[in-house]
């Protein structure tokens, strides 16, 4: 019997590499659509791993649906997937153009696209904080005006990730340079900025997220992530823990408004990843929602704390198959980000953890001699680690003493090209 078909929209990076290996180990034929600079960048190992690829451009998407579609009918694709958020929309469409389980792709975009989210958000009655669509000066005097605004505020690129040209602004002096920030963010996949900016209320409280699995238009919550940001202007993620476990009337809140979002986004088969807002009196908003599994290596996370193998669910719902979301352990997993405290010349990384019982993961993401930044985006982060153990104080703890190990060494860029005296800097948790 011949197995389908798995093509993946993108399979660059760890959870996507997880993911190809889950469906080749199961005997699938894995095939990536790609561009051609992304697969000069695939390793050995995952071109080894693919059966086969196609490379299309990801920038004009009417296009490139129709050359996927017809490579995926050549080769017998019964699942398509993808873990890059850039690809959401286009991943829609294609699962309905080959009728295989996949999102709705009328409301797809509100699930990529931040302006048709807060849409579709307040259409559908989500509790979401109160956002302004501005392009142009006077939308932005209108939006800074707007008492329903207030400060501080938040404004974002309405089409960005990672959190890339995201600012809190404090008050109206900030906010022109926070709108040319975000403005100059380029999707993944655009060849230049957005003029589109979206001014947003500030949610004060504690930030988590909520990992779902939505199959057949039921979805299983795995678990409630914990979210250590930065604080100041830019807020960029420093590290995740899960699960959390919320008084029962807080829980109750935040998994009924994100249910409410996932079916705003049309989110039917799949994994979706929603952050959302948990104030001092309990009550939720919802920030935002992707569409696919969390990145920052929250998918193992919840395999080690959990038991759960993410990959081989995502394969099942993509097939049509019952996937197997039961917790199996009960244990704890975080995760802790490197970055740099200036930006300048990488000439030192020292104490970075290896692998070994507790630290089942290590990555290092950038050389020697390479230009690091202050992080102002989630790309800019140096490495990471994860730990785990079946007791949460306990891990918490030695992530946080793992991560003072870490030095790092920068000749701070004083312009271009140029550096001053060097300086060295140890992690603090």
């Amino acid at each position: 019997m011949t197995l389908p078909g798995v093509l993946l929209l993108d399979a660059a990076g760890p959870e996507a590499g997880a993911l190809a290996m889950a469906a080749a180990a199961r005997g699938h034929q894995v095939h990536a659509a790609t561009t051609a600079a992304a697969y000069e960048g695939y390793g050995p190992e995952l071109k080894d791993l693919l059966a086969g690829h196609i490379v299309t451009d990801f920038a004009r998407p009417d296009r490139a649906l129709a050359e996927l579609a017809a490579h995926a009918r050549r080769r017998g694709v019964g699942a398509v997937l993808t873990v890059n958020e850039y690809l959401t929309e286009l991943a829609a469409h294609l699962c309905a153009e080959l009728g295989v389980p996949g999102n709705d792709p009328g409301r797809a975009r509100a699930a990529r696209d931040k302006a048709a989210m807060a849409e579709a958000f307040a259409a559908a009655g989500v509790r979401a904080p109160y956002t302004v669509l501005v392009r142009d000066k006077e939308g932005l005097r209108a939006a800074l005006a707007d008492p329903r605004v207030g400060f501080p505020c938040v404004i974002k690129p309405a089409a960005g990730a990672g959190s890339a040209g995201v600012r809190v602004v404090s008050g109206p002096a900030g906010a022109a340079e926070a709108v040319d920030a975000a403005r100059a963010v380029a999707g993944m996949y655009a060849s230049g900025g957005d003029p589109r900016v979206l001014v947003q209320a500030y949610a004060a409280g504690t930030e988590y997220s909520v990992e779902s699995f939505t199959q057949g238009g039921t979805t299983t919550h795995l678990a409630v992530t914990h979210k250590q940001v930065t604080g100041g202007a830019n807020r960029v993620e420093t590290g995740h823990s899960l699960p959390v476990h919320l008084p029962p009337a807080v829980e109750a809140a935040v998994y009924r408004e994100t249910e409410a979002a996932i079916r705003a986004a049309g989110i039917r088969h799949g994994a979706s990843h929603t952050e959302v807002m948990v104030g001092r009196d309990g009550r939720c908003v919802v920030i935002e929602i992707g569409a696919r599994l969390a990145a920052g290596q929250i998918g193992l996370l919840i395999q080690h704390a959990l038991g759960v193998d993410v990959w081989a669910a995502l394969l099942d719902v993509a097939l049509g198959r019952p996937a197997a979301l039961t917790p199996t352990a009960r244990g704890y997993a975080t995760v802790r980000f490197v970055t740099s405290p200036r930006a300048g010349r990488l000439t030192s990384f020292s104490g970075l953890p290896g692998t070994g019982p507790g630290v089942p993961f290590v990555r290092r993401r950038v050389a020697i001699g390479g230009l690091v930044h202050e992080p102002d985006a989630n790309g800019h982060r140096l490495g990471s680690f994860v730990v785990t153990g079946p007791d949460a104080a306990e891990v918490e703890e030695r992530a946080d003493a793992l991560l003072r190990q870490i030095r790092i060494h920068v000749e701070p860029m004083d312009g271009p090209g140029q550096v001053s005296p060097a300086s060295t800097s140890a992690i603090a948790p």
